[in-house]
């Protein structure tokens, strides 16, 4: 199914707008594009994927596909007044039933076409989950939460408040944000630039992570940084909080000025599991 759906974009990738505007060009695109949003937004395909090693492989025909969507589509006025938006017409929002068994709560929440919501994924006033995003079960995308295009989310990861998790659609080839299992993002963070965090870390509050960050590791005395053509990787269970260096220079010295350091004070106990569970009853 993934190879037949990838063919039949196939002949359209590379085409320009004006080339998939042609009449003998549009319906055959559109259709294309169609089954692929679907299956994106069903799980069948996904931006990048683990492999039994641990490693993750990145699609780029996902990434194709999703440019050849905005190449393809018109402006149009979506929504209703007050509400109204105006956007590309491949790209609408997504509406859900209850029987997908997700919970977007009243208040300004969108899902745009093209992402995947796992069952019990839950969503609170307002959060965004941009195209090519995958979340999976149990999540949480809390309050002014961002999913960017092509994110890839884990099971039971909690996402607090306001943390905004960058998206990426070009370079084709570049790395998503990957956040796996059973992490907690806490408030106020930024992971970006294609950066994996992985299983059950503890991200806390105000912490920003990006593909050039150096992260030092109070526990293993060693700093962490994205090493050549590779993300930037937190360790499993790491517990990540704000910290700060000695910016270098005399003029720096002078006026006492520090960068940014996130810090690795500890790796995840039973303590921290307590502090950072999830309610079940709230999902």
């Amino acid at each position: 199914m993934t190879d037949s759906i990838f063919d039949a974009m196939a002949p359209f990738l590379d085409l320009n707008a004006d080339e998939m505007a042609k009449s003998e060009n549009y319906g055959a695109a559109k259709e294309a594009l169609g089954q692929f949003l679907g299956a994106l937004e069903q799980g069948a395909i996904r931006t990048a994927s683990r492999q039994s090693d641990g490693s993750w492989v990145v699609e780029p025909r996902v990434k194709k596909g999703i440019l050849m969507g905005f190449r393809l589509g018109q402006l149009a006025q979506m929504g209703t007044s007050p509400l109204s938006f105006v956007d590309k017409d491949t790209f609408p929002i997504r509406h859900f039933t209850p029987e997908d068994r997700i919970r977007i709560v009243p208040g300004g929440s969108s899902v745009r076409r093209g992402a995947y919501l796992a069952p019990s994924v839950t969503m609170m006033p307002p959060a965004y989950v941009n195209v090519g995003a995958y979340v999976d079960e149990g999540t949480m995308v809390d309050s002014h939460a961002l999913v960017g295009s092509c994110a890839q989310i884990g099971k039971r990861v909690h996402l607090s408040a306001a943390a905004q998790v960058g998206g990426v659609l070009e370079p084709i080839g570049a790395m998503p944000v990957i956040i796996e299992d059973d992490a907690f993002i806490g408030g106020n963070t930024g992971v970006y630039e294609g950066t994996l965090i992985r299983e059950r870390c503890v991200i806390a509050a105000g912490v920003v992570l990006t593909g050039s960050s150096r992260v030092y590791d109070l526990v293993n005395e060693c700093v962490i940084t994205a090493q050549a053509g590779g993300p930037l990787e937190i360790p499993a269970g790491a517990v990540v909080v704000p910290g700060s260096r000695p910016a270098s220079g005399a003029f720096a010295k002078e006026h006492g000025l520090t960068v940014s350091a996130p810090m690795i004070v500890k790796y995840r106990d039973a303590k921290t599991d307590a502090k950072s569970a999830l309610e079940d009853d709230l999902r």
